[in-house]
């Protein structure tokens, strides 16, 4: 509860400024597997593109996008794309009961210490970077609207074309 406070408060402060912007490279992490426990990072998908998520159990717009990013993962999958959740909750048992509802065959990432978002200076929840297959921020999603998919999906298409 105090991290949601805290992370309200610096969303409400903070500029529009990000540290990790398209052009830029994506600031790399590595974190501990939902399922397997295993660290991981975005260095294991080095050749796709990426949609990095974060999100949270209390995000109202993130149980819209889950399912949404799930589907699309899993038509774009065999083409070289890849959903990475990163999950901000300080509980892991709230990311595992939100899952239950709404289920995702994708990755799920636990920092329930925050300290990535750091790297990303998150302006809101949730926040997306779409990553090209050499590691760069291409685009940035700041919450998440069912009409936003389309766009997503062709950002997404456009970059799996590129070499």
């Amino acid at each position: 509860m105090i991290k949601r406070a805290l992370f309200a408060a610096s969303i409400a402060f903070s500029s529009l400024t990000f540290a990790a912007g398209a052009g830029e490279p994506a600031p790399s992490f590595s974190l501990p597997n939902l399922v397997t426990g295993k660290s991981m990072g975005l260095s294991h998908y080095k050749g796709r593109v990426v949609y990095l998520d974060f999100w949270a159990s209390w995000c109202g717009p993130c149980r819209e996008s889950l399912p949404q990013l799930n589907t699309l993962r899993n038509e774009l999958k065999r083409k070289g794309f890849e959903v990475v959740a990163v999950n901000l909750d300080e509980n892991t048992e709230d990311a595992k009961a939100f899952l239950k509802q709404f289920p995702v065959d994708y990755p799920i990432l636990l920092d329930p210490e925050g300290r990535v978002p750091g790297k990303y200076e998150l302006p809101g929840m949730p926040t997306s970077f779409l990553i090209d297959k050499r590691g760069n921020i291409a685009s940035v999603h700041v919450g998440f609207k069912s009409e936003d998919m389309p766009k997503i999906r062709d950002e997404v298409i456009g970059l799996l074309r590129q070499r």
